[in-house]
C-alpha cells in the first residue's frame, strides 16, 4: 500500500520503540563485568548500543526509551554524550529508563516483559502511542523497522514477530515460528525437537529474532494479564508471545523484508552473546567487501564523535613490520609493529617488534615491545608487559585469562593481569 509523506509521518509520530538494554551478558565473563552486554565495544569505534538506535533512527522512528538495569554507569554515559541530540521540543527524544523498582521497594525488573511492564506507567502518561516497537539492545545488524512497521498495519495484525530463517537442523536451539502462508504465525515453539518448516522450503524455519512491535492497548492488556499469572517468567519470548498467540492477530515478519543490504549479499544478524561470536563478528568488519557495512551513507550507524588525533605509526627502514587487512581508530602509536586482521580501538600504543594478528583491542590500551598476541580480546585499561605472549599456548592462557569455550579465543582484562604482577 502506498502511503504519503504525511501518512509516513504520522505513522512515526504514533511509534514508540522501547530498546531492553538491561541484559548482564553473562556469556561473556568478565567481558561484562564493569559493563552491560548492550554497552560492549565493537568494530573500532562504536558500541553495540548504537546498531539498533541507528536503526530507528534511519527508520525515522525518533520517539525511543532504552530501558536499562545491570550494570548501567558505563551505558547511561554513552547515551548521555552521544545521544542526546534529539530535539524533546519537537516530541523526538531517547529516554533513559533505569529499574526504578516501580512495584515495590525490593522487585527490580524480573525479566523483559516485566521490564516493559514496570514502566507503562510513563507509556501511557507520556507518550501515549498508537504502536510500540520492542527491540533487544544487543545484536548487530541493519534493519529498517519502519518496514516491519507498515507490514503491522497492513496485515491488521495486534503483534508482529521478526524472523530470521535458519536450517531447519539447527532451529532446535532457537524460538521457531510456524506460520500460514501468509505469515499468520500458528504456533510458537520453543526449542522444539522437530522444528516446523517455512511453507514451500522444507528445509528452512523461521526464529524469532526478539524483536516486536504491538498495538500498544493490545501490549498493555498481554502485560496485565502476565502479571496475574503465578508461573510466569515475565519474558517477552516464554509468555507474552504465547499469550498473544491465543489471543488472535499474530504474524511473523521475515527479515528479508526489512534488511538493509546490498541486494547481491546475504542478510547480516548477529548474536555477539559469547566470545567466540563476538570475535568473530568484529573479524567479519575487516573483509575487504564486509557483509556487513559500516561504512555505508546510506545507512549510517553513529556514535560518539571522538576527538582523537590521527593514529602515528613509527617504522624503520629495515623493518619487516606492516599493517594488513585491519581497522585501526585514531590516537594511536605504534611502533615498527606487525599488526594483521585486527581491530583496533583508540589511545592505544604499541611498541616496537610486537606481532597482533586476529584480535580486538578496545581503548586506552599499552602495549610493550616484543609482545606476541593471537586471537584475543584485549579490554580496555590493560598494559601488556614487555615479551608477553598471548594465544600462543593455550594451556598457559587458561591459568592467567579466560579461554572461550571454543578454545580459540583469549579474554584479557585489567584485573587479571593485576593478578599476575
Amino acid at each position: 500500500m502506498m502511503r504519503s509523506a504525511q501518512q509516513m509521518q504520522q505513522i512515526s509520530e504514533d511509534t514508540l520503540v522501547l530498546i531492553l538494554a538491561g541484559g548482564r551478558g553473562s556469556r561473556l565473563h568478565e567481558f561484562t563485568d564493569k559493563r552491560a552486554k548492550p554497552a560492549v565495544y565493537f568494530g573500532g569505534s562504536w558500541r553495540i548500543i548504537d546498531f539498533p538506535l541507528s536503526n530507528c533512527i534511519n527508520s525515522n522512528l525518533l520517539k525511543i526509551g532504552v530501558i536499562t538495569q545491570y550494570a548501567a554507569h558505563s551505558l547511561l554515559r554513552h547515551l548521555q554524550r552521544g545521544w542526546s541530540f534529539l530535539p524533546y521540543e519537537r516530541n523526538q527524544f531517547i529516554d533513559m529508563l533505569p529499574a526504578r523498582q516501580q512495584l515495590d521497594d525490593q522487585t527490580w525488573y524480573r525479566g523483559t516483559a516485566d521490564a516493559v511492564y514496570q514502566n507503562a506507567s510513563v507509556m501511557q502518561d507520556h507518550y501515549r502511542s498508537k504502536y510500540v516497537v520492542i527491540l533487544a539492545g544487543d545484536h548487530i545488524y541493519k534493519m529498517n523497522y519502519m518496514q516491519m512497521l507498515l507490514d503491522h498495519i497492513d496485515n491488521d495484525a495486534r503483534c508482529t514477530v521478526a524472523c530470521i530463517e535458519v536450517p531447519r537442523d539447527e532451529a532446535h536451539q532457537l524460538g521457531v515460528m510456524a506460520v500460514d502462508e501468509n505469515y499468520r504465525i500458528t504456533d510458537f515453539l520453543e526449542k522444539p525437537e522437530d522444528p516446523p518448516a517455512m511453507p514451500g522450503r522444507d528445509d528452512v524455519s523461521l526464529a524469532s529474532m526478539g524483536i516486536y512491535v504491538f498495538d500498544a492497548d493490545h501490549l498493555n492488556n498481554l502485560l496485565r494479564d502476565n502479571l496475574k499469572d503465578g508461573s510466569t517468567q515475565h519474558d517477552f519470548g516464554k509468555d507474552i508471545i504465547p499469550q498473544a498467540l491465543a489471543a488472535g492477530g499474530l504474524f511473523a515478519h521475515p527479515f528479508t523484508r526489512s534488511c538493509v543490504h546490498e541486494s547481491d549479499e546475504p542478510i547480516y544478524w548477529r548474536d555477539v552473546g559469547t566470545l567466540d561470536s563476538y570475535w568473530q563478528a568484529n573479524m567479519d568488519l575487516i573483509h575487504e567487501e564486509p557483509q556487513l557495512d559500516l561504512f555505508d551513507t546510506q545507512w549510517p550507524i553513529r556514535s560518539i564523535l571522538s576527538q582523537n588525533t590521527p593514529t602515528r605509526y613509527f617504522f624503520n627502514e629495515k623493518s619487516n613490520a606492516k599493517i594488513n587487512s585491519s581497522m585501526i581508530a585514531g590516537g594511536n602509536i605504534i611502533h615498527d609493529a606487525t599488526i594483521f586482521h585486527s581491530v583496533l580501538f583508540n589511545d592505544i600504543t604499541v611498541g616496537e617488534h610486537s606481532y597482533i594478528e586476529e584480535s580486538v583491542i578496545l581503548p586506552n590500551i599499552r602495549i610493550g615491545k616484543n609482545c606476541v598476541l593471537k586471537r584475543c580480546i584485549i579490554d580496555r585499561d590493560c598494559v601488556i608487559p614487555d615479551g608477553m605472549e598471548i594465544g600462543v599456548d593455550i594451556e598457559t592462557d587458561r591459568a592467567r585469562f579466560r579461554v572461550s569455550s571454543t578454545g580459540k579465543i583469549v579474554l584479557v582484562t585489567e584485573p587479571m593481569l593485576r593478578k599476575l604482577s
